[in-house]
């Protein structure tokens, strides 16, 4: 059965530099927080660490300051987000908000006029032929 919540605003930003910032991005940091490792995100995440890796690095190499410090090494090895990856994650959570309070009647009036009998599967397969 269709989820009848509602339309939801998803947020990715494109930076002026070249960089982008998306909702993955956010995850991943959160989970870092909380495992302080990326191996250990890369797990929860159900993502490969290569590719956790490279986000991390590309998060990093996109601002000035690091999102996420790494500390090489078996022993006391791991990572910490750092003050501003704290920051990068309120600012982008209040993005979202903003966002979703903004679009709220729009979004409301889009949902209002689906067809519940629509179904995504058919609609793709019919789009590929």
């Amino acid at each position: 059965m269709a989820d009848r919540k509602g339309a939801r605003i998803h947020v990715s930003l494109s930076l002026p530099n070249g960089g982008h910032l998306d909702e993955a991005d956010i995850a991943l940091i959160e989970t870092v927080h909380k495992c302080r490792s990326i191996l250990g995100a890369s797990k929860l995440m159900g993502i490969s660490y290569r590719k956790t890796w490279l986000m991390t690095d590309a998060m990093n190499r996109t601002f000035e300051t690091k999102v996420v410090e790494t500390f090489p090494g078996r022993r006391g090895g791991g990572a910490e987000v750092t003050a501003f990856g704290e920051r990068l994650v309120a600012l982008f959570r209040s993005v979202e908000r903003r966002s979703a309070s903004a679009a709220a009647a729009a979004l409301g009036e889009l949902t209002a006029s689906l067809n519940w009998s629509f179904e995504a599967g058919e609609a793709q397969e019919a789009n590929s032929h």
